[in-house]
């Protein structure tokens, strides 16, 4: 699987307009993935084989091995059945389009921690090249903060981060919701504190 592209940047990669690729979508000439939200998602490796400029690389980049990541930030919203059913989404959006899954990571901690046990045995099997397609619901199931970073260093060690929803996020949603995880994170932190303290106290 090559980079994921959105409709307008598919548009632009093959000098033909959106409306060329939602008919051609509809005949079958050029299928897209699909994200939960119907947003279509187009593997650069298929544009090229359209126009006939696959390179000898992409043909021997045929084999797939894919780890699925789900996260939650508390054990309460494991118990409620929040972790399995997310990673089950994943599991079916990846059964949709063809993609075998070899490694289902689950974790369960505050994506502000970078030391979380499924965090750092998926960072490993990247860094050991034996996943070259990760795939999370939100950007934030797999880091609340410098995702572009962390992404930026998977996709060097040859693994591309599929975000199944969450990429049309403006700029000023991404930064209003990065300042509402921070203030959860520091409410937490605070009324812990005070808990801890009225204990010691009774």
């Amino acid at each position: 699987m090559g980079k994921l592209l959105n409709i307008k940047q598919a548009s632009q990669y093959l000098n033909v307009t959106p409306d060329c690729l939602r008919k051609w979508d509809k005949c079958g000439k050029l299928k897209p993935y699909k994200t939960v939200g119907r947003h279509r998602r187009y593997d650069e490796t298929d544009l090229k084989k359209l126009i006939g400029v696959l390179s000898e690389e992409d043909e021997t980049q045929k084999e797939v091995s894919c780890a699925t990541y789900a996260r939650v930030s508390s054990n309460e919203q494991k118990q409620k059945g929040d972790l399995d059913r997310q990673s089950q989404r994943l599991s079916e959006y990846c059964a949709k389009h063809n993609i075998m899954v070899k490694h289902i990571i689950k974790d369960v901690g505050s994506g502000m921690n970078d030391n979380r046990c499924g965090f750092v045995k998926l960072t490993d099997l990247i860094l050991q090249k034996k996943v070259n397609v990760l795939v999370v619901e939100h950007k934030d199931r797999l880091t609340r903060f410098q995702f572009n970073f962390i992404r930026k260093m998977f996709e060097s060690y040859g693994c591309k981060v599929v975000v199944v929803e969450g990429e049309d996020v403006s700029n000023e949603e991404e930064l209003c919701q990065d300042i509402m995880s921070l203030l959860a994170s520091f409410s937490g932190k605070f009324y812990g504190r005070r808990s801890a303290e009225r204990r010691k106290k009774k």
